[in-house]
């Protein structure tokens, strides 16, 4: 299993060699540093952390950043890849050549945050029609509630908050890798906004 943080930088596109189009979005991935491998007999659980985008300390050190070298550290579970392992320990660093072109691979982050929405926008309901007699009611819900247990039932379908979701999408393919770079291109959408951290599992 292969595993790296990234940020999602931009949409983009490339040709294939028939001259179709291919929609790609454009990763920086790593280089990371594993800066713990947590064990069943110390932490509980088996687990490997690793730091992504070291923070530059130039004068003064806040007290909640005392002992933080990285701006993202995340684990992944180990168990599933604790035999390939072998030879890992602290300080090694990951970067984007343990990936080819032609992986595939499943990336995770939060999706964009869209604010309040209403219930047409947020679940798809198609609203009222626009006939004779509906005056201000063409993207309301209609009835919420029933006559027992006379409240609204959990879980309803409602108008609500709207995105910043952890999304993950699978099987998507790495198109091109740049090594000098730290970038890969991969074919398809993810989620986020520019900036995003991602979680890379491959």
């Amino acid at each position: 299993m292969k595993f790296i943080l990234g940020k999602k930088l931009e949409m983009s596109q490339i040709f294939d060699k028939k001259g179709q189009v291919i929609p790609v979005t454009l990763v920086e991935a790593g280089p990371c540093v594993i800066t713990q491998i947590k064990t069943k007999e110390k932490d509980k659980y088996e687990a490997l952390q690793i730091g992504f985008e070291k923070i530059e300390k130039k004068n003064k050190i806040k007290k909640t950043m005392k002992g933080k070298e990285y701006k993202y550290i995340r684990e992944f579970n180990l168990q599933y890849i604790k035999d390939k392992l072998q030879d890992t320990k602290a300080g090694d660093k990951i970067d984007v050549s343990v990936f080819q072109e032609g992986d595939k691979v499943k990336i995770a982050g939060i999706s964009k945050g869209k604010g309040f929405q209403g219930g047409v926008k947020r679940w798809g309901f198609h609203g009222k029609s626009a006939s004779h007699g509906v005056k201000h009611e063409h993207r309301t819900l209609g009835s919420v509630g029933s006559a027992y247990p006379q409240r609204v039932i959990k879980g309803k379908k409602m108008p609500g908050r709207m995105g910043a979701d952890r999304v993950t999408i699978k099987n998507l393919e790495i198109v091109k890798v740049d090594k000098e770079n730290n970038l890969f291109a991969v074919k398809g959408a993810i989620p986020g906004r520019r900036g995003t951290l991602l979680e890379i599992r491959g």
